[in-house]
């Protein structure tokens, strides 16, 4: 598979990466998918402490063992549980980070990650302190590289100002193109690669599977004419799915398309977009014409 660099970091990684949030919590079957995986050419494996209180990353630990030099390993910090409450509280602290970090090294059975993740980020941060602790951890070798996890343009304008970041990770999609206003163009000028998150949007754009509600700016009626409209681009080589992830990242600056996959056909269907060629610049823009050019309407 296609390797591309992060940003101005030392990662290469696959064009296509497995988001691992929908793998479940049941190891057997995670472990299959992510062996599966590995075994066809995937390096960037993206999970987060979040996901299922923290039993994401064990199974993508356990997963790993033995091949994970293979492997870009991204996890993401930011969301911490308090100990006797329900849910979780956003903490972006330096200490917060610092501690967090030895816990998902526990988890991940690893003694560095690869790229590490805010997973989020607001401008009431005390966003000098976040990167402190980013760039400490660099440092010390315990991560490779940082960046963060957003779909707040006021937010990545202050990281793209501030830090290091190699990346960001940013909702992008045939039916969410947000990015395509402000973010894309100005990660592009300054060198920091896009991972692109939900390029088959939770399924609007999958095979095999009707839509059942609308999407972002899309009435389900219109999404279903989309799809129509795009079906007139696949073609037995090109599904629909594989269409979709080829135009997020058919712009330059993703350097990784992270669907995720609850099953080996999934998987499987999502992974097969590595043998489909890059969309021409004629089909990039018959796909811009059937779909609507959104953009952000808060965190400006």
């Amino acid at each position: 598979m296609k390797k591309n660099r992060l940003g101005g970091s030392e990662l290469y990684v696959s064009e296509i990466g497995l988001g691992c949030m929908s793998l479940g919590t049941e190891e057997t079957k995670a472990a299959a998918l992510l062996g599966e995986a590995l075994d066809r050419g995937v390096t960037l494996l993206d999970t987060a402490d979040l996901y299922d209180g923290g039993r994401n990353e064990e199974l993508v630990g356990k997963a790993i063992r033995g091949r994970r030099e293979q492997v870009v390993l991204a996890t993401k910090v930011g969301n911490r549980r308090i100990p006797g409450q329900d849910g979780w509280t956003w903490d972006a602290t330096k200490a917060y980070i610092l501690s967090a970090v030895r816990d998902s090294l526990k988890r991940l059975g690893t003694d560095y990650i690869d790229l590490y993740q805010l997973h989020g980020g607001t401008l009431d941060d005390p966003i000098d302190e976040t990167i402190e602790a980013f760039e400490q951890l660099k440092r010390e070798g315990v991560i490779r590289a940082y960046g963060i996890s957003s779909i707040r343009p006021n937010v990545i304008r202050e990281y793209v100002a501030r830090s290091g970041i190699a990346s960001v990770m940013n909702q992008y999609s045939i039916v969410d193109r947000r990015a395509e206003e402000t973010v894309l163009p100005l990660l592009a000028e300054k060198g920091i690669s896009v991972i692109a998150r939900g390029p088959v949007a939770s399924g609007a754009l999958a095979d095999g599977r009707e839509p059942a509600k609308g999407v972002l700016d899309y009435e389900l009626d219109e999404l279903v004419a989309l799809r129509g409209e795009l079906q007139q681009l696949t073609s037995p080589a090109r599904s629909l799915s594989q269409l979709a992830i080829r135009y997020s990242l058919g712009h330059p600056t993703v350097a990784a398309a992270i669907p995720g996959a609850s099953s080996r056909e999934q998987l499987l269907q999502n992974l097969a977009a590595a043998e489909v060629p890059p969309l021409s610049e004629a089909e990039l823009e018959a796909i811009r014409g059937a779909s609507k050019a959104s953009v952000y309407a808060q965190h400006r």
